[in-house]
C-alpha cells in the first residue's frame, strides 16, 4: 500500500469493516501486509531525493549560541551593561528572568575559523569545527515555544501538544523502510555521568501518535537487552517459539477478517519484526569487530553502553543496515546558573562523537545520501541569568527568538552558514528559519513535498508541517 495514500484505504476503519462481510476484511488484510500492492498512486507527492535517511543528534535542554556557534567579538565591550529596550522588544521570558536585570554576559570561551570556509566555531567544539567543511551551519533558526517538552515536542512532531506523530514516524509512513530486519525507525537517549541538568525523555517524542503504531521508533536501551524482551523466556527455544508465533498470526488474521481493525495488522507486523531483531540487534550492537581506529575516532566513552558516544556509533551501524531515521538525543544543556561547569562537560562528551560520526559516514560513502542534524529546541540569552559577577555560578535563560542548528551531507550544502543574527545574538536579522522551514527542508531532502505527505484523522488532513513551512532552498545542493 501506497503509505502517503493509505489513510484513504482505510478511511472507512473499524466500525465500517465490523459491520461489513468477511470478504471486504480479507481484502483489506490482504492489502495490508503487501504494502506494494497499490503501486505508486503518489507520484506527484514524491521525487527523487538526495537523502534517504536521517541522524538527528538532538541536544535536550538547548545549547547556547552565544557560547558555541554565533560568534559575537563585540559583546566584550558591553559586558555587564543592560539588554537594549529596542534589542528585547517586549520578548516574552521565563518567570526566572520576568522583571529581572538583563546583563550582557558574552561567552568565557573564544571563536576560531574553521576549514577552507572559515566558519568560526567556540573553542569549547574542536571536533565539530573540523568538519566545518561538511557543514551548513544555520544560524537564525527560531521557534515559538519557551518551554523545553513544548519545544522538543514541536521539532519532533509540528505541535506543541503531545498526540502527533513524530518525525522518524512520519518518514516510516511516507517512505517504508529498507530493511525488513530492523525497525525503520530508532530511538537512544543519552545522559552523561557528570552532567547536573537534564530533561525528561517522554515516549512521545518517538511516538507514532495517530499513525498506525507500527511507525513509532523502537527504544534502544543502554543496559540489559539492547531492545525490550529481546530475549525469549527461559524454557523457550527459537523453534517453539516460531511455532507459537505462526499460530498467533493465524489467529489475529481470523480476528483481523472480522473485523478488519489496523492495529491487528500492526500487531502481526510487529510480532515478525520482533522476531527478525532477536538475529539482526545482537549483531548491530556489537561493535567489539569495528577496529581499534574507529572506536578511538568516536572518543575513550563509545564502549560504556548508553553514553552519546556509543550511540553515535550505533547510528552508523543502522544507518549502513538501512534504518530510515535514528534519533540520539541526549541530555544536559539546560544551563540556568552553571554555564561555566556543566557547559564544558557537555560540549566534551558530544563534542568528538558527533564529528566522527560525520567523518565515518564520509569515508564510507554514506556521508551523500545520510542527513546528519545537530540542534535544540531553542537557545540561550545573551543576558546573564543570576550573579553576573559570580564567575561560577551564573547561567543564561530559555530564549526562542534567534539560535543556531547544522546540517550535514544528505544533499546539504557543506562549508556555508546561513542565516544571520542581530549584533546581541538575541533577534534573527536575515532569513529567518523557522521550526516548520526546517522540518520542510529535511522532509525535500528526503524526496517528499511536505504539503502532500498527510493522513487524515479527526475529519482532517494532518502533516508534520501542520499549515506552514517553506523549504530552505539555498542550502540545499
Amino acid at each position: 500500500m501506497n503509505p502517503i495514500n493509505q489513510h484513504e484505504q482505510l478511511v472507512t476503519r473499524r466500525h465500517f469493516f465490523s459491520r461489513s462481510s468477511n470478504g471486504i476484511g480479507t481484502a483489506a488484510l490482504a492489502s495490508l501486509l503487501n504494502e506494494r500492492a497499490l503501486g505508486d498512486d503518489a507520484a506527484g507527492s514524491t521525487f527523487p531525493g538526495t537523502a534517504k535517511r536521517v541522524i538527528y543528534l538532538f541536544q535536550n535542554g538547548a545549547p547556547t549560541q552565544v557560547d558555541t556557534y554565533d560568534h559575537k567579538p563585540g559583546l566584550e565591550k558591553l559586558r555587564g551593561t543592560d539588554l537594549p529596550e529596542s534589542v528585547q522588544g517586549g520578548q516574552r521570558l521565563t518567570t526566572m528572568t520576568q522583571g529581572k536585570s538583563q546583563k550582557i554576559l558574552p561567552s568565557a570561551w573564544k571563536f576560531r575559523p574553521h576549514g577552507e570556509c572559515g566558519t568560526y566555531v567556540s573553542d569549547l567544539l574542536p571536533h565539530i569545527g573540523s568538519i566545518a567543511d561538511d557543514m551548513c551551519l544555520i544560524r537564525s533558526m527560531y521557534t515559538e515555544a519557551i518551554n523545553h517538552a513544548p519545544a522538543i515536542t514541536f521539532f519532533l512532531t509540528g505541535s506543541e501538544m503531545p498526540g502527533r506523530p513524530s518525525m522518524g514516524s512520519w518518514l516510516s509512513y511516507g517512505l517504508g523502510s529498507e530493511n525488513d530486519e530492523l525497525p525503520t525507525f530508532c530511538a537512544m537517549t543519552s545522559r552523561d555521568k557528570e552532567a547536573s541538568c537534564g530533561q525528561i525523555f517522554y515516549e512521545w517524542y518517538w511516538g507514532s501518535g495517530f499513525l498506525p503504531t507500527h511507525h513509532q521508533g523502537v527504544k534502544f536501551r543502554g543496559v540489559g537487552d539492547p531492545v525490550l524482551y529481546l530475549s525469549n523466556p527461559s524454557g523457550l527455544d527459537q523453534k517453539l517459539r516460531r511455532k507459537l508465533l505462526d499460530n498467533l498470526s493465524r489467529l489475529n488474521a481470523i480476528k483481523q477478517q472480522e473485523i478488519g481493525d489496523p492495529e491487528i495488522t500492526t500487531r502481526i507486523k510487529q510480532y515478525e519484526m520482533a522476531y527478525k531483531m532477536q538475529a539482526s540487534v545482537p549483531d548491530l550492537a556489537d561493535i567489539s569487530t569495528e577496529p581499534q581506529y574507529i572506536l578511538d575516532m568516536y572518543g575513550p566513552d563509545v564502549t560504556r553502553r548508553g553514553s552519546f558516544a556509543y550511540n553515535c556509533l550505533l547510528a552508523r551501524r543502522l544507518a549502513e543496515r538501512g534504518v530510515r531515521f535514528v534519533q540520539l538525543m541526549h541530555a544536559g544543556w539546560d544551563q540556568h546558573g552553571n554555564v561555566p561547569t556543566q557547559l564544558a562537560i557537555q560540549c566534551r562528551d558530544t563534542d568528538q562523537p558527533s564529528a566522527a560520526l560525520v567523518k565515518d559516514l564520509k569515508q564510507r560513502g554514506l556521508l551523500d545520501d545520510t542527513l546528519v542534524i545537530w540542534g535544540g529546541e531553542f537557545g540561550r540569552t545573551v543576558f546573564c541569568q543570576g550573579d553576573i559577577n559570580n564567575e561560577k555560578a551564573h547561567g543564561r535563560d530559555h530564549h526562542p527568538r534567534n539560535f543556531c542548528s547544522w546540517m550535514a551531507g544528505g544533499g546539504v550544502n557543506g562549508g556555508m552558514t546561513y542565516g544571520k543574527s542581530d549584533d546581541f545574538s538575541y533577534n534573527v536579522a536575515e532569513n529567518g528559519v523557522h521550526v516548520h522551514d526546517f522540518q520542510a527542508t529535511i522532509l525535500h531532502l528526503l524526496g517528499i513535498d511536505h504539503e502532500k505527505l498527510t493522513y487524515r484523522f479527526q475529519g482532517r488532513q494532518f502533516r508534520l508541517t501542520d499549515v506552514f513551512g517553506e523549504v530552505v532552498k539555498p542550502i540545499v545542493s
